[in-house]
Protein backbone atom coordinates (compact mmCIF):
# COMPACT_ATOMS: atom_id res chain seq x y z
CA UNK A 1 0.00 0.00 0.00
CA UNK A 2 1.64 3.11 -1.17
CA UNK A 3 0.70 6.50 0.87
CA UNK A 4 0.92 9.59 -1.37
CA UNK A 5 4.85 9.65 -3.15
CA UNK A 6 5.98 6.81 -0.45
CA UNK A 7 6.33 3.34 -1.54
CA UNK A 8 5.38 0.53 0.92
CA UNK A 9 9.35 -0.76 1.24
CA UNK A 10 9.94 3.33 2.21
CA UNK A 11 6.83 3.16 4.51
CA UNK A 12 8.38 -0.04 5.64
CA UNK A 13 11.96 1.52 6.45
CA UNK A 14 10.28 4.50 8.19
CA UNK A 15 8.37 2.29 10.51
CA UNK A 16 11.41 0.52 11.56
CA UNK A 17 13.39 3.43 11.97
CA UNK A 18 10.64 5.03 14.04
CA UNK A 19 10.48 1.78 16.52
CA UNK A 20 13.96 1.78 16.74
CA UNK A 21 13.99 5.29 17.64
CA UNK A 22 11.48 5.23 20.11
CA UNK A 23 13.37 2.22 21.73
CA UNK A 24 16.21 4.17 22.53
CA UNK A 25 14.36 6.89 23.49
CA UNK A 26 12.87 4.69 26.02
CA UNK A 27 16.25 3.18 26.89
CA UNK A 28 17.28 7.26 27.78
CA UNK A 29 14.37 8.27 29.45
CA UNK A 30 14.84 4.89 32.22
CA UNK A 31 18.24 5.71 32.28
CA UNK A 32 16.56 8.90 34.04
CA UNK A 33 14.17 7.06 35.74
CA UNK A 34 16.96 4.61 37.65
CA UNK A 35 18.91 7.78 38.48
CA UNK A 36 16.29 9.34 39.86
CA UNK A 37 15.32 6.05 41.80
CA UNK A 38 18.75 5.35 42.56
CA UNK A 39 19.79 9.35 43.57
CA UNK A 40 22.60 8.78 41.97
CA UNK A 41 25.46 11.60 42.31
CA UNK A 42 25.31 14.05 40.24
CA UNK A 43 22.10 13.10 38.84
CA UNK A 44 19.72 16.61 38.79
CA UNK A 45 16.33 16.07 38.26
CA UNK A 46 15.63 19.59 37.24
CA UNK A 47 11.89 20.53 37.10
CA UNK A 48 10.52 24.01 36.83
CA UNK A 49 7.12 25.55 38.06
CA UNK A 50 5.72 28.57 36.10
CA UNK A 51 2.75 30.03 37.38
CA UNK A 52 0.73 27.04 38.18
CA UNK A 53 1.71 23.18 39.87
CA UNK A 54 0.23 21.57 36.67
CA UNK A 55 3.85 22.94 34.83
CA UNK A 56 6.55 21.06 35.56
CA UNK A 57 8.67 21.19 33.02
CA UNK A 58 12.13 18.41 32.96
CA UNK A 59 15.20 18.67 31.30
CA UNK A 60 14.42 15.76 30.54
CA UNK A 61 12.12 16.63 27.94
CA UNK A 62 14.51 18.84 26.50
CA UNK A 63 17.27 16.34 26.16
CA UNK A 64 14.67 13.64 24.79
CA UNK A 65 13.68 15.66 22.17
CA UNK A 66 17.09 16.81 21.20
CA UNK A 67 17.97 13.17 20.83
CA UNK A 68 14.97 11.64 19.05
CA UNK A 69 15.54 15.15 16.87
CA UNK A 70 19.48 14.39 15.95
CA UNK A 71 18.18 11.09 14.64
CA UNK A 72 15.45 11.92 12.20
CA UNK A 73 17.72 14.50 10.64
CA UNK A 74 20.52 12.59 10.44
CA UNK A 75 18.28 9.61 8.75
CA UNK A 76 15.83 11.93 6.92
CA UNK A 77 17.57 15.49 6.29
CA UNK A 78 14.70 16.44 3.83
CA UNK A 79 11.73 15.69 6.18
CA UNK A 80 10.27 18.27 8.63
CA UNK A 81 10.13 18.27 12.36
CA UNK A 82 7.83 19.38 14.82
CA UNK A 83 8.65 18.91 18.55
CA UNK A 84 6.90 19.62 22.07
CA UNK A 85 9.91 21.24 23.62
CA UNK A 86 11.14 23.60 20.40
CA UNK A 87 8.10 24.77 19.68
CA UNK A 88 6.82 25.67 23.39
CA UNK A 89 10.10 27.36 23.13
CA UNK A 90 8.63 30.60 20.37
CA UNK A 91 5.08 32.61 21.02
CA UNK A 92 3.35 31.49 17.69
CA UNK A 93 1.11 28.67 18.04
CA UNK A 94 0.68 28.82 14.27
CA UNK A 95 -0.73 25.10 12.75
CA UNK A 96 3.25 24.62 11.35
CA UNK A 97 1.96 21.02 9.55
CA UNK A 98 1.94 21.69 5.87
CA UNK A 99 2.06 18.58 2.72
CA UNK A 100 5.82 18.24 3.55
CA UNK A 101 6.82 14.86 5.49
CA UNK A 102 6.49 15.71 9.03
CA UNK A 103 7.50 14.28 12.27
CA UNK A 104 5.47 15.15 14.88
CA UNK A 105 6.97 14.29 18.31
CA UNK A 106 6.40 14.51 22.56
CA UNK A 107 9.41 13.22 23.86
CA UNK A 108 7.80 12.84 27.32
CA UNK A 109 3.74 13.17 26.56
CA UNK A 110 3.65 16.79 28.55
CA UNK A 111 1.39 19.65 27.07
CA UNK A 112 2.21 23.41 26.88
CA UNK A 113 0.01 25.82 26.43
CA UNK A 114 0.46 29.87 26.44
CA UNK A 115 -2.76 31.47 26.90
CA UNK A 116 -3.16 35.05 25.79
CA UNK A 117 -2.62 37.40 29.44
CA UNK A 118 -6.08 38.82 28.86
CA UNK A 119 -7.30 35.77 29.24
CA UNK A 120 -6.06 34.21 32.24
CA UNK A 121 -3.17 34.77 34.44
CA UNK A 122 -1.96 31.40 34.11
CA UNK A 123 0.86 31.81 31.40
CA UNK A 124 2.09 28.42 30.70
CA UNK A 125 0.32 25.10 31.69
CA UNK A 126 1.16 21.68 30.92
CA UNK A 127 -1.09 18.41 30.90
CA UNK A 128 -0.42 15.59 33.46
CA UNK A 129 2.13 13.63 31.13
CA UNK A 130 5.19 15.06 32.40
CA UNK A 131 3.54 15.30 35.97
CA UNK A 132 3.08 11.58 36.14
CA UNK A 133 6.62 11.38 35.10
CA UNK A 134 8.07 13.26 37.82
CA UNK A 135 5.30 11.81 40.36
CA UNK A 136 6.55 8.49 39.18
CA UNK A 137 3.35 7.62 37.75
CA UNK A 138 4.09 4.98 35.24
CA UNK A 139 1.59 6.49 32.69
CA UNK A 140 4.24 7.98 30.58
CA UNK A 141 5.83 7.72 27.15
CA UNK A 142 7.68 8.62 24.18
CA UNK A 143 5.21 9.62 21.12
CA UNK A 144 6.67 9.50 17.68
CA UNK A 145 4.23 10.51 14.68
CA UNK A 146 5.25 10.50 11.18
CA UNK A 147 2.41 12.72 8.89
CA UNK A 148 2.07 12.89 4.83
CA UNK A 149 -0.59 15.29 3.44
CA UNK A 150 -1.90 16.56 7.40
CA UNK A 151 -2.76 12.60 8.18
CA UNK A 152 -0.67 11.11 10.79
CA UNK A 153 0.25 7.48 9.30
CA UNK A 154 3.10 5.94 11.18
CA UNK A 155 2.81 6.04 15.24
CA UNK A 156 4.94 4.84 17.69
CA UNK A 157 4.15 4.99 21.37
CA UNK A 158 6.43 3.49 24.14
CA UNK A 159 5.67 3.22 27.58
CA UNK A 160 9.16 2.36 29.05
CA UNK A 161 7.93 1.80 32.79
CA UNK A 162 5.72 -0.88 31.51
CA UNK A 163 7.24 -2.11 28.35
CA UNK A 164 4.02 -1.22 26.22
CA UNK A 165 5.58 -0.56 23.05
CA UNK A 166 1.72 0.96 20.31
CA UNK A 167 2.97 1.22 16.58
CA UNK A 168 0.98 1.50 13.87
CA UNK A 169 1.91 1.42 9.73
CA UNK A 170 -0.31 1.64 6.41
CA UNK A 171 0.38 -2.07 4.98
CA UNK A 172 1.24 -3.39 8.21
CA UNK A 173 -1.52 -2.52 10.98
CA UNK A 174 -1.73 -1.31 14.76
CA UNK A 175 0.30 -3.48 16.88
CA UNK A 176 1.35 -3.87 20.86
CA UNK A 177 4.84 -4.72 21.51
CA UNK A 178 4.88 -6.22 17.78
CA UNK A 179 3.32 -9.38 18.88
CA UNK A 180 -0.78 -9.01 19.59
CA UNK A 181 -2.46 -7.05 16.68
CA UNK A 182 -4.96 -4.11 17.63
CA UNK A 183 -7.61 -4.17 19.04
CA UNK A 184 -6.79 -6.63 21.82
CA UNK A 185 -10.58 -6.82 22.04
CA UNK A 186 -12.07 -10.32 19.54
CA UNK A 187 -13.52 -13.21 20.46
CA UNK A 188 -13.44 -14.51 17.47
CA UNK A 189 -13.89 -10.99 15.81
CA UNK A 190 -14.28 -7.37 17.26
CA UNK A 191 -17.28 -6.78 18.79
CA UNK A 192 -19.25 -3.49 17.87
CA UNK A 193 -20.01 -0.80 19.99
CA UNK A 194 -22.94 -1.38 22.61
CA UNK A 195 -26.04 -1.27 21.57
CA UNK A 196 -26.87 0.85 24.51
CA UNK A 197 -23.37 3.42 24.60
CA UNK A 198 -22.34 5.12 25.74
CA UNK A 199 -23.86 2.71 28.77
CA UNK A 200 -21.98 -0.31 28.68
CA UNK A 201 -18.67 1.54 27.41
CA UNK A 202 -15.06 3.13 29.40
CA UNK A 203 -15.28 6.60 28.85
CA UNK A 204 -11.79 8.76 28.60
CA UNK A 205 -11.15 11.77 29.59
CA UNK A 206 -8.46 14.75 31.29
CA UNK A 207 -8.91 17.59 33.26
CA UNK A 208 -6.56 19.66 30.70
CA UNK A 209 -5.19 22.50 31.15
CA UNK A 210 -7.45 25.37 31.56
CA UNK A 211 -7.92 25.05 35.10
CA UNK A 212 -9.98 28.75 35.21
CA UNK A 213 -12.48 28.15 37.22
CA UNK A 214 -14.98 30.85 35.76
CA UNK A 215 -18.67 30.43 34.82
CA UNK A 216 -19.18 28.34 31.71
CA UNK A 217 -15.73 28.49 31.00
CA UNK A 218 -13.89 25.29 29.79
CA UNK A 219 -13.24 23.23 33.17
CA UNK A 220 -17.13 23.70 34.44
CA UNK A 221 -18.21 22.50 30.61
CA UNK A 222 -16.05 19.53 30.92
CA UNK A 223 -17.29 18.71 34.41
CA UNK A 224 -20.42 18.76 33.64
CA UNK A 225 -20.26 16.76 30.48
CA UNK A 226 -18.15 14.15 32.40
CA UNK A 227 -21.39 13.84 35.12
CA UNK A 228 -23.85 13.62 32.21
CA UNK A 229 -21.42 10.46 30.82
CA UNK A 230 -21.75 8.83 34.11
CA UNK A 231 -25.03 9.54 35.58
CA UNK A 232 -27.81 7.09 35.75
CA UNK A 233 -29.86 6.76 32.64
CA UNK A 234 -32.96 8.95 32.30
CA UNK A 235 -31.58 11.69 35.11
CA UNK A 236 -29.77 14.99 33.88
CA UNK A 237 -33.03 15.59 31.41
CA UNK A 238 -32.53 12.67 29.76
CA UNK A 239 -28.46 13.04 29.19
CA UNK A 240 -27.45 10.41 31.84
CA UNK A 241 -25.04 8.07 29.76
CA UNK A 242 -24.48 5.68 32.66
CA UNK A 243 -21.09 4.94 31.44
CA UNK A 244 -19.23 1.54 32.70
CA UNK A 245 -16.48 3.75 34.06
CA UNK A 246 -14.51 6.72 33.83
CA UNK A 247 -10.80 6.76 33.01
CA UNK A 248 -8.05 9.42 33.33
CA UNK A 249 -4.36 8.15 32.65
CA UNK A 250 -3.26 11.85 32.45
CA UNK A 251 -1.80 11.31 29.14
CA UNK A 252 -4.16 12.11 25.88
CA UNK A 253 -0.99 10.11 23.63
CA UNK A 254 -1.98 6.76 26.02
CA UNK A 255 -5.75 7.61 26.21
CA UNK A 256 -5.41 6.81 22.28
CA UNK A 257 -3.38 3.86 22.46
CA UNK A 258 -5.12 2.33 25.12
CA UNK A 259 -8.63 3.14 23.14
CA UNK A 260 -7.15 1.26 19.66
CA UNK A 261 -6.28 -1.43 22.11
CA UNK A 262 -9.76 -1.45 22.95
CA UNK A 263 -9.41 -0.66 26.69
CA UNK A 264 -11.02 2.71 26.47
CA UNK A 265 -14.43 2.49 24.27
CA UNK A 266 -14.62 6.35 23.99
CA UNK A 267 -11.95 9.25 24.52
CA UNK A 268 -13.35 12.84 24.43
CA UNK A 269 -10.86 16.18 24.69
CA UNK A 270 -10.51 19.65 24.04
CA UNK A 271 -6.87 21.36 24.06
CA UNK A 272 -4.38 18.78 22.85
CA UNK A 273 -1.67 20.34 20.11
CA UNK A 274 -0.67 18.00 17.14
CA UNK A 275 2.38 16.17 18.83
CA UNK A 276 -0.11 15.10 21.76
CA UNK A 277 -2.08 12.87 19.33
CA UNK A 278 -0.53 12.41 16.09
CA UNK A 279 1.31 8.81 17.14
CA UNK A 280 -1.92 7.94 18.66
CA UNK A 281 -4.06 8.71 15.74
CA UNK A 282 -2.23 7.17 13.50
CA UNK A 283 -2.21 3.76 15.57
CA UNK A 284 -6.26 3.92 16.01
CA UNK A 285 -6.75 4.70 12.58
CA UNK A 286 -4.86 2.30 11.55
CA UNK A 287 -6.39 -0.29 14.05
CA UNK A 288 -10.01 0.50 12.50
CA UNK A 289 -10.58 2.87 14.92
CA UNK A 290 -12.68 6.87 14.43
CA UNK A 291 -11.77 10.09 15.47
CA UNK A 292 -13.31 13.17 15.05
CA UNK A 293 -14.78 16.25 16.78
CA UNK A 294 -15.20 16.51 20.19
CA UNK A 295 -17.83 19.57 20.33
CA UNK A 296 -21.54 18.63 18.84
CA UNK A 297 -23.11 19.91 16.08
CA UNK A 298 -26.49 21.84 16.43
CA UNK A 299 -28.21 18.92 15.16
CA UNK A 300 -26.28 15.39 16.64
CA UNK A 301 -28.76 13.22 14.94
CA UNK A 302 -28.22 14.40 10.91
CA UNK A 303 -24.62 16.18 11.26
CA UNK A 304 -22.09 14.76 9.10
CA UNK A 305 -19.30 13.02 11.30
CA UNK A 306 -16.17 14.38 9.52
CA UNK A 307 -12.51 12.88 9.90
CA UNK A 308 -10.40 14.13 11.74
CA UNK A 309 -8.77 17.84 11.46
CA UNK A 310 -5.36 17.75 13.00
CA UNK A 311 -4.93 21.15 13.99
CA UNK A 312 -8.37 21.95 15.61
CA UNK A 313 -7.49 20.82 19.00
CA UNK A 314 -11.27 19.31 20.02
CA UNK A 315 -10.72 14.85 18.88
CA UNK A 316 -13.61 12.69 19.55
CA UNK A 317 -12.36 9.13 19.89
CA UNK A 318 -14.06 5.50 19.01
CA UNK A 319 -12.65 2.49 19.10
CA UNK A 320 -12.13 0.10 16.75
CA UNK A 321 -15.62 -1.76 16.16
CA UNK A 322 -16.90 -4.91 14.05
CA UNK A 323 -20.68 -5.68 12.70
CA UNK A 324 -23.44 -6.91 14.58
CA UNK A 325 -26.26 -8.52 12.62
CA UNK A 326 -27.90 -5.22 12.32
CA UNK A 327 -24.96 -2.62 11.87
CA UNK A 328 -21.38 -2.41 10.33
CA UNK A 329 -18.57 -1.11 12.59
CA UNK A 330 -18.46 2.18 10.88
CA UNK A 331 -22.53 2.16 11.98
CA UNK A 332 -22.22 1.07 15.31
CA UNK A 333 -18.96 4.09 15.77
CA UNK A 334 -21.21 6.96 14.03
CA UNK A 335 -24.29 5.91 16.19
CA UNK A 336 -21.87 6.20 19.49
CA UNK A 337 -20.74 9.45 18.27
CA UNK A 338 -24.12 10.89 18.11
CA UNK A 339 -24.80 9.43 21.60
CA UNK A 340 -21.66 11.09 23.13
CA UNK A 341 -22.49 14.20 21.24
CA UNK A 342 -25.61 14.83 23.06
CA UNK A 343 -24.15 15.05 26.20
CA UNK A 344 -21.33 17.10 26.04
CA UNK A 345 -20.80 20.40 26.32
CA UNK A 346 -19.24 22.71 23.24
CA UNK A 347 -15.25 23.69 24.34
CA UNK A 348 -13.69 26.55 23.39
CA UNK A 349 -9.95 26.10 22.65
CA UNK A 350 -8.52 28.38 19.85
CA UNK A 351 -4.67 28.45 18.72
CA UNK A 352 -3.27 31.55 20.42
CA UNK A 353 -0.89 33.49 18.45
CA UNK A 354 -2.36 32.37 15.18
Amino acid sequence: MAVSNFTQDELDEIYAFAVDLGRKAGDLLMERIEQRISGSEGHSQKFEEKDSSVDIVTQTDEDLEVFIRNAIQEKYPDHKFLGEETYAKGQSRDYLIDEHPTWCIDPLDGKRLIQPHHLTPLKMLTFPGTVNYTHLFPMFCISIGFIVQHRPIIGVIYAPFQDQLFSACPGRGAWLNEKRKLPLIRNPSIPPMPANAPSSCIFSCEWGKDRRDIPDGNMRRKLESFTNMAAEIGSRDGKGGMVHGMRSLGSATLDLAYTAMGSFDIWWEGGCWEWDVAAGIAILLEAGGLVTTANPPEDPDTAPIEDLRLGSRLYLAIRPAGPSETETGRESQERTVREVWRRVRHLSYSRPGA
